[in-house]
């Protein structure tokens, strides 16, 4: 598959091997630099056949194509051997680096005979002696060979490590993973990760590491007892290794670290997000340890009782645990067993039974912000129920089972659900006789009861439409099962339901109001119309109309609707007591505290839940407490009473245990929490409800409200710097199969993408953040109605490109951030961007970049006239200083000291002096800092510039700003040392 023409120069030649090399490694660049290499082959110098040939390798040895690899590097010998002067220092030293990848690539096919590996290692010595070359680079592979091989490695290992490092030395880190491996292997955790210590600590890194370490270091850290550390590098380690198929050994390290701390679901996870590493590993010592790795899972989650669920597996098939943990034995053992012949000893088979007879290591420990179990993956995973309630048993007996689930429902008791379920269930089998029975009624009213049922769940879910189609079908079978009552009710059901549709249009809220005060009337006939209703039925009429004026209230926010809604609730109110209907005693109670709060009343709210809150504790339903727990602590949160509110949501969240999630809005009541908690100042408490609330919603199948509150999860785990908890977050998210098949709303997807795309830029992943910005920014740029969005992305991507020196790129973006702006104006936005633009290229070019940096800083000035003109306040800093400071910036880095010190004059005269204000105070600060290293130090006038900084610091600690004054001392004793 051709990727692009082909070179017709060898200067195009050169281009395209950077362009190539830019590129992830995978199938596109290896068959680039296959074409490549047919491209150099018509020039007549040998050099740049040599380029593509290095470029090939490459390609080949981290694209996981060990078998590829030595036969590219045997042409590059050949050229060596034939034109050794064509050679300059810098490819000489590349070509016997090289002897080793070839070493590694042997010792990964199971097919080359272990003389061959020998006589390789045999050459590598002869050609580094010819040419006088230190030989621990050969001992360090002959180390490797021992190890690989399990033979007694300490003579090649003491060989190897006693030897001082050269140039053509494995790097550092690669080093260290070995010598830690080696300790690994002896038995002494806590030695190998002394020695792994500078790797984990990010000192030491490369292409492969402190990626592979991390995955061998994860067992020990647990055995050590150091859980959080070895969480921590788990979410940061199989971020660097996942879907690379030269790293595959690592990924299945990573999911047998999750088989062994009881998070089988995660690891579940993880193999489906690698699922494709089944197909594209090539090298059967990578592919080994991957499925080692994948066993261990399967195994764990078949020994739980989970055999039958579905897992990511080779392609061309569907998958269960038990079928792909069989497919994967042997597979694996069979490559074990060639290792072993290969070898002549049992050392693969031996590590491998290892692997698969350990132990867990822990029970849970806690990996992600959304931790699961294997009954959370499970298609159609029901929410298991708490356990701090004994649910009454469902009745065996089909007439008792109809009868609990209709005076359940009749109460609103929370175990009804679980009752009409079971009824669903055994109504829809194809043997279903119902039964002939008085007291149970015919067949058709118990449809419309599960019709009615169903249309309840709907509504919870939002999906108001649907709902109100399965209450009018519900309707009409209760008329024809000759149920009046059970007839109103329904209609006022789907009424309500349909009333509660969302509007569209500019004049979607009065839309809503005028629909919901039709409902109440015709709610109102249906009461008036239908005689001889029995009470509770009654009750739940008066509770809908109550009902619908109180949403009508919500929606509008009108005094005038207050009123209404009270004189409902007292009717309903009286009707209750009067025939001693205990839950809509209370429910006319708790809607009595709602329009208070709802028309601002917050103290007489109050009143009221303490007056319910006596009632419920007395009387009951018990059911009601943490509802009405909920409302109290809400209206504590609007009284900034946030430690009430603390208190009143962690008991009801503590007797919401008692009871299904659903029935009590457990979910809410997790929500409400994390926002007392932020309040309070304890924003990882928060952080944990969030996630809690979140996948409540998600299991429940409120899907958008879980996402929106996922995302916010992210967003603050992202504020706390837990960089790798967000991204880790993200991506499961992500990785949902509603996302992946676009079925979510493409904005809140964006969202998420934007928060990881911050997140992996926040933990220096600079080049994944930029793909993903990129991405944004191509798909915003089609949102037509929402410009500003597409500003705010577009802005943020070309920074990241100037980050990565594409300026070219980040004139792109920035043009289309400008082009969106005009549409819907961001001006705080887009002047940071075009600001920092400007910096990132001053700094990075130098004289060189100051034409381009200066256009950035042009727009910068239009957008700040443009915000003048519309008489808009930044909420940080005066744009018009902030363009002034990075004026004299940009000028600095590029030498124009004269008008870079002019330019913060200017920006020292729009801040004026500085008062009590601490911002102000350090924005003034830095800006008197750099003119007086512009004045003192560049422009070699010390005795001005040490008049400005004095005065300035004296001024400061006047004021009382002395951490602002730091700066500025050790600025002002610098000069003073050089004068």
């Amino acid at each position: 598959m051709p990727t692009a023409p082909h070179p017709q120069s060898t200067d195009e030649l050169y281009q395209a091997l950077q362009e190539n090399d830019r590129r992830p490694y995978g199938r596109t660049r290896t068959v680039t630099a296959e074409e490549l290499v047919d491209a150099a082959e018509q020039f007549a110098e040998p050099v740049p056949l040599i380029h593509a040939l290095l470029e090939l390798q490459e390609a080949y040895t981290y694209g996981s194509e060990p078998r590829k690899s030595p036969v590219v590097f045997a042409r590059l010998l050949t050229l060596f051997d034939e034109q050794p002067d064509v050679f300059d220092e810098r490819l000489r030293h590349m070509l016997f680096w090289r002897f080793k990848w070839v070493a590694h690539a042997l010792r990964q096919l199971p097919e080359i005979p272990l003389a061959s590996l020998r006589q390789w290692l045999t050459e590598m010595r002869d050609r580094y002696e010819k040419a006088g070359l230190g030989l621990q680079p050969y001992y360090g592979q002959a180390y490797q060979l021992a190890a690989h091989v399990g033979e007694d490695t300490t003579p090649a290992y003491e060989l190897w490590a006693a030897r001082t490092r050269t140039r053509l030395s494995d790097c550092e880190a690669c080093e260290i993973c070995e010598r830690a491996l080696y300790h690994l292997t002896a038995g002494d955790d806590e030695r190998a990760l002394r020695t792994w210590e500078p790797v984990l600590a990010g000192k030491e890194s490369c292409q492969e590491e402190p990626t592979r370490s991390v995955s061998y270091a994860l067992l020990p850290l647990l055995r050590t007892g150091r859980t959080d550390r070895a969480r921590e590098l788990h979410l940061a380690g199989y971020r660097g290794c996942r879907r690379n198929p030269s790293m595959a050994q690592e990924v299945g390290r990573h999911l047998e670290f999750c088989a062994l701390t009881g998070n089988e679901a995660r690891g579940l996870e993880l193999l489906s997000e690698n699922r494709s590493l089944f197909d594209e590993v090539d090298s059967p010592l990578d592919l080994l340890g991957f499925l080692t790795g994948v066993e261990v899972l399967l195994q764990r989650v078949e020994f739980l009782g989970h055999g039958e669920l579905p897992a990511a597996g080779y392609t061309g098939r569907t998958w269960t645990v038990a079928g792909l943990r069989a497919e994967v034995r042997g597979r694996a053992d069979d490559l074990a067993a060639r290792f072993d012949a290969r070898n002549g000893t049992t050392a693969h088979s031996d590590r491998r039974r290892a692997r698969l007879d350990r132990a867990p290591l822990l029970d849970a420990l806690e990996l992600t912000l959304r931790p699961r179990s294997l009954d959370d993956v499970a298609p159609a995973a029901p929410v298991a129920a708490p356990a701090a309630r004994t649910a009454a048993a469902v009745p065996e007996s089909l007439p008792e089972l109809i009868a609990r689930a209709r005076a359940l429902d009749e109460q609103g008791h929370p175990d009804a659900p679980a009752c009409w379920a079971r009824l669903r269930t055994l109504a829809a089998a194809r043997d279903y006789a119902h039964p002939d029975d008085p007291a149970v009624g015919p067949l058709v009213r118990l449809r419309a009861d599960l019709l009615a049922d169903e249309a309840s769940r709907a509504g919870d879910k939002d999906e108001f439409a649907v709902a109100a189609d399965l209450y009018e079908e519900a309707a009409g079978l209760y008329d024809d099962a000759g149920l009046p009552g059970q007839t109103a009710l329904a209609r006022a059901c789907a009424l309500l339901a349909a009333a509660e549709v969302p509007a569209q249009g500019a004049d979607a809220t009065e839309a809503k109001i005028a629909a919901l005060t039709a409902a109440h009337a015709s709610i109102v006939r249906l009461h008036e119309e239908t005689p001889g209703l029995a009470p509770h039925l009654e009750a739940r009429l008066l509770r809908m109309r109550a009902t619908a004026l109180g949403l009508r209230l919500q929606t509008s926010g009108s005094q005038e609707h207050v009123a209404p809604v009270l004189a409902e609730v007292e009717q309903l109110h009286a009707f209750a007591t009067r025939h001693d209907v205990v839950g809509q005693i209370s429910g006319a109670l708790l809607l009595r505290a709602s329009t208070y709060a709802l028309s601002g009343d917050l103290p007489a709210a109050v009143t009221e839940i303490d007056a319910l809150l006596d009632r419920l504790k007395a009387h009951g339903p018990a059911w009601h407490l943490p509802r009405t727990l909920g409302l109290r602590g809400r209206l504590q949160l609007g009284l900034q009473d946030a430690q009430a509110a603390h208190a009143d949501l962690s008991e009801g969240l503590r007797l919401a245990a008692d009871w299904p999630a659903d029935a009590v809005d457990a979910a809410r009541l997790h929500g409400d929490l994390a926002q007392a908690c932020m309040f309070l100042g304890r924003p990882d408490e928060a952080l944990r409800h969030l996630t809690r609330s979140a996948e409540l919603d998600l299991r429940h199948g409120s899907r958008t409200d879980a996402f929106c509150t996922y995302s916010n999860a992210a967003q603050l785990s992202l504020d706390l710097g837990r960089v790798e908890d967000c991204i880790a977050l993200l991506d499961s998210l992500l990785a949902e199969p509603d996302v992946a098949a676009g079925e979510l709303d493409d904005r809140l997807v964006a969202q998420l993408r934007l928060t990881r795309a911050r997140a992996l830029h926040a933990g220096e992943d600079l080049k994944a953040a930029t793909a993903e910005y990129v991405a944004l920014a191509a798909e915003s740029a089609g949102w037509d109605d929402d410009p500003g969005s597409h500003a705010m992305i577009a802005a943020e991507t070309a920074v990241l490109l100037g980050e990565s020196g594409d300026f070219g790129r980040a004139r792109e973006a920035a043009d289309q951030a400008l082009a969106a702006h005009a549409r819907d104006p961001r001006f705080e936005q887009l002047s940071s961007c075009l600001r920092e633009l400007a910096r990132l290229q001053g700094q990075q070019q130098g004289p060189d970049g100051l034409a381009d940096a200066l256009a950035f800083l042009a727009d910068a000035g239009r957008v700040a006239d443009e915000a003048r003109a519309a008489g808009y306040e930044a909420r940080g800093r005066s744009l018009d200083s902030a363009l002034a400071y990075e004026h004299g910036r940009v000028n600095a880095y590029a030498g124009a000291y004269e008008d870079a010190l002019a330019a913060l004059e200017k920006a020292l005269a729009l801040l004026g002096e500085p008062g009590a204000d601490q911002d102000h105070a350090g924005e003034w600060a830095e800006c008197v800092r750099l003119a007086g290293a512009v004045e003192g130090i560049y422009l070699e006038r010390p005795a001005p510039a040490l008049t400005r900084l004095d005065a300035a610091v004296a001024r400061l600690t006047a004021l009382g700003h002395t951490d602002e004054t730091e700066p500025l001392t050790a600025m002002a004793a610098r000069l003073r040392d050089e004068e």
